[in-house]
């Protein structure tokens, strides 16, 4: 696929998780998925989501651990720049922790490599401080 397909595929890819349509989701993943949501090497309860998966079953238990705990209300992609097999997004979000109530809000930078139209390797770097903060935390 060319830059601009890629760069198709992964605004497809927001526009079914804005729609909540997780089956689209998986079937953008290629089986063997290396996906990391926040990259991080710190393990924290409330951001349990934060660990490298792999595979679309698991895919399905991010979404699953993130909705239990957080509830998005905004997903904003601001800018698209592709290169050869990668697609890297700048944008910012806004969710809910569901424990306290709170608002988070924070910027991000996601990062797709593609093959054969699939998504193989995902990476979301953003600072879970503000998240912490949500949930009442340091």
């Amino acid at each position: 696929m060319n830059e601009k397909e890629n760069v198709m595929v992964v605004k497809q890819l927001f526009e079914a998780t804005a729609k909540g349509d997780l089956l689209s989701v998986q079937d953008m993943m290629a089986e063997n998925l290396d996906w990391q949501s926040p990259v991080t090497r710190v393990e924290r309860e409330e951001v349990s989501w934060s660990k490298p998966r792999h595979g679309r079953k698991e895919i399905a238990a991010f979404f699953k651990e993130l909705f239990e705990k957080v509830q998005p209300e905004k997903l904003e992609p601001f800018e698209f720049t592709a290169q050869g097999n990668r697609v890297v997004v700048e944008g910012r979000n806004r969710g809910i922790a569901r424990t306290t109530g709170r608002t988070y809000e924070h910027d991000w930078v996601m990062i797709f490599s593609m093959h054969d139209d699939k998504i193989v390797r995902f990476r979301h770097y953003y600072d879970t401080a503000d998240v912490l903060a949500a949930f009442g935390k340091k």
